[in-house]
């Protein structure tokens, strides 16, 4: 196995530790090191493409799995409609594979650099969840070896327990070593979208809630710089895939072509301070206006519609040395007023935040840790050197907290052990079914240290 040390972050580049990563090839290498990784020493973690935002893919002092070899495979399986993936396969590699066949991922996220133990430690969503629940939804089975050694098989009807523990358990139940899970039918590569500029907030929240039960994926981003009457404006986009018979005449020839690349790549070195109030403002009314007011119809390339921050290659470079902080939380039916006064006090505090999506969750996964549940999400990124952010982020956190909310750990890189245990009731049971499997406390990583997970 190939070792080397490393200094490791989250994609929010903030909080780097030092750990050995190494580079399992087969579930028994990758056992071998979790033995090492026992009693006496720093512990271990799996690590897919590092597209966690905070510190849950790092183990300070410990080793840290690579599974971009482990256990390779890929099966399709077209009369139940199921794929089986190693643990390490990106699902952008997995839609490549699967669009040629007709069949497309159950949920993606706002990034297909994402890999499939990845997808299932977090628990992934998309905007397609009002209708289709998150990826753990949709798997069917799961390899999973745990500290002990031994690589057992389950899933929502074999040990339910250790798998919905698994869905959403960043990793600290067991190395996923390969996973099943169903893959709808689509017709093409390409999405047929409907546009609606919205004036504030409220005209984004009455829209959504009236219209996205007639769509399959469905998302607005809001301007968080919008201030007075225009406070929390947005552009709310709905899609279903394309029929081929949808498609203009050029593009019936090859319905199903995939082949997205990164157009550019961000530069290593940018200074500090690019992204401020003033160039991210800028920046949010030329989008807004650009935006058709009420577009419908339209087709759209699947990269362009689900992962268009892909096109730029290393993007989280752009907010300079000091990185950024991705904050995304729930909040449930009937909370709008929390929502609305978070809006606001980013609005007030001039907080340059260019990546703000909201989402309407519907049901949920049985899974204790798992983030989404029936509410409205609000997800942002702002720069991590924005001085006063940690006040204002820790008065966030009460808010949500109040309204019956929670934070997503994928996405967390600051947040109290206190204030997540309070948000997922379910953790003390989480916890013993955690106990049973890793009793010795192997699995560890820099978020389970913080969360005291």
């Amino acid at each position: 196995m190939r070792t080397r040390r490393r200094l490791l972050t989250g994609w929010g580049r903030t909080a780097p530790t030092a750990a050995t990563v190494v580079r399992p090839r087969t579930a028994e290498e990758a056992a071998a090191v979790l033995h090492g990784a026992g009693p006496g020493a720093r512990g271990a973690i799996a690590r897919g493409l590092g597209r966690s935002y905070g510190d849950a893919a790092q183990s300070a002092g410990g080793l840290v799995l690579d599974c971009a070899e482990l256990a390779p495979g890929y099966r399709l399986d077209q009369a139940s409609g199921t794929v089986t993936a190693s643990s390490g396969t990106p699902l952008a590699d997995l839609m490549a594979r699967l669009l040629p066949h007709g069949r497309f991922l159950p949920v993606t996220p706002g990034t297909r650099q994402v890999t499939v133990g990845g997808a299932v430690a977090a628990d992934i969503h998309g905007k397609n969840h009002h209708r289709d629940s998150s990826f753990g939804a949709h798997v069917r089975e799961l390899r999973l070896l745990t500290p002990d050694g031994a690589e057992r098989v389950c899933g929502p009807d074999r040990d339910p327990e250790l798998f919905w523990a698994t869905v959403g358990g960043m990793g600290l139940t067991g190395v996923v070593t390969e996973a099943r899970f169903a893959v709808p039918r689509v017709e093409t590569a390409m999405m047929r979208v409907d546009t609606d500029r919205t004036g504030d907030l409220d005209e984004a929240l009455e829209l959504m809630a009236a219209t996205d039960d007639r769509y399959h994926h469905t998302v607005c981003w809001v301007d968080l710089l919008a201030r007075g009457a225009a406070t929390g404006r947005g552009v709310l986009t709905r899609a279903h895939h394309a029929r081929a018979d949808e498609l203009p005449p050029r593009m019936r020839r090859r319905p199903l072509a995939f082949a997205p690349q990164a157009l550019f790549t961000a530069p290593k070195a940018v200074p500090s301070g690019l992204l401020n109030t003033w160039s991210v403002r800028a920046f949010n009314t030329a989008y807004y206006a650009k935006a058709p007011k009420r577009g419908r119809d339209e087709i759209q390339p699947l990269g362009s519609f689900f992962h268009p921050l892909d096109a730029v290659r290393d993007w989280n470079r752009v907010y300079g040395p000091s990185g950024l902080v991705q904050y995304q939380f729930v909040v449930p039916f009937g909370a709008e007023d929390t929502l609305r006064s978070i809006v606001a006090r980013l609005s007030a505090a001039g907080a340059p935040s260019f990546l703000a999506v909201l989402k309407r969750f519907g049901e949920g996964t049985p899974g204790p840790l798992s983030f989404p549940r029936p509410g409205w999400t609000l997800a942002l990124d702002l720069p991590a050197s924005l001085p006063g952010l940690a006040a204002l982020l820790d008065g966030f956190d009460e808010e949500v907290l109040e309204a019956g909310g929670a934070l997503y750990l994928a996405k967390d890189s600051r947040a109290s052990a206190r204030t997540v245990h309070a948000m997922y009731p379910r953790m003390e049971e989480w916890k013993r079914i955690r106990e049973k499997v890793d009793p010795d406390r192997v699995l560890v990583s820099d978020l389970s240290r913080r969360l005291e997970l």
